[in-house]
Parts: C-alpha cells; sequence; structure tokens
C-alpha cells in the first residue's frame, strides 16, 4: 500500500461520521418479511404433520393427543430452525408463521430455546404438570 493513499484514508476518516450504529439504544424499524420466531395457531391446525415431514433440520415435533377433537402440541426448537421458513410454506391450513417481531432469540440456555404450543391443559398433561415454556395459547 502507497503511503499516500494510506494518508489520505487517514484524513478522509477523520471528518467522517463513524458507520457503527448504537444498536440497543437506537433501533430500526424491522423489515416486513422478516423470518424470526415460528408462531403456531392450534385452531387452525389438522394435524397432518406437513410442517415436520418438509422440516430438513427437524426443529418441529407434533404430537398427538387426540385428533378428533384435534388436540395437538407442538413443540418447537428454535435452536436446531434454520428458518428457512419452508414448513410455513408448505403449510396448507395456514396455522404457521414466521413472526417479524420476535426475532431476538439469543440465550445462555439452551431450554430456553424449546417452546411448546398448545392448549395449556394439553401442555400441562405432556409435561407432566411442569410449567410450559414459552407462549402455551399459541399467539
Amino acid at each position: 500500500m502507497k503511503i499516500e493513499t494510506m494518508l489520505r484514508d487517514i484524513i478522509q476518516s477523520l471528518f467522517h461520521k463513524p458507520v457503527t450504529e448504537l444498536y440497543p439504544a437506537q433501533r430500526q424499524p424491522t423489515p416486513q418479511r422478516l423470518r424470526g420466531k415460528l408462531r403456531w395457531n392450534p385452531e387452525k391446525c389438522t394435524g397432518c404433520c406437513l410442517c415436520v415431514k418438509d422440516c430438513p433440520c427437524s426443529a418441529i415435533e407434533l404430537i398427538t393427543i387426540d385428533k378428533d377433537n384435534k388436540r395437538f402440541v407442538m413443540r418447537y426448537d428454535a435452536g436446531r430452525c434454520t428458518f428457512c421458513a419452508q414448513c410455513v410454506q408448505n403449510c396448507r391450513f395456514n396455522c404457521l408463521e414466521m413472526s417479524s417481531e420476535d426475532w431476538e432469540l439469543a440465550a445462555m440456555d439452551k431450554a430456553l430455546f424449546t417452546v411448546t404450543y398448545g392448549r395449556e391443559e394439553d401442555v400441562q398433561s405432556l409435561l407432566g404438570c411442569v410449567a410450559p415454556t414459552g407462549d402455551p395459547a399459541g399467539e
């Protein structure tokens, strides 16, 4: 590298603002089509398990409690998910969506990445009366 080029870059950088954003203090609006955490609506689900079959990383598990009454529990592991949204695209009943608001998923404990969706009584019966991880209502 020539010295003239280096000096010119140094002088230019003295008069420009830094490009760095102050992220936690100044938040930018999230893009509309951002692929964040997976959300599941249990009222629309029929239990076809197409989302489970199409997930390339096995991040989704659909547990059938009573298929006639449409009672299912979905276990989603955000730590395994690649956020490809293949499950959302292939769901025939539009019961899956990728949230554009809930995308900050960093955690120190792996157990926080596993979310169990479904009716509260179904989740508690499945987990043995242990408090459910995540949003039990599926909203």
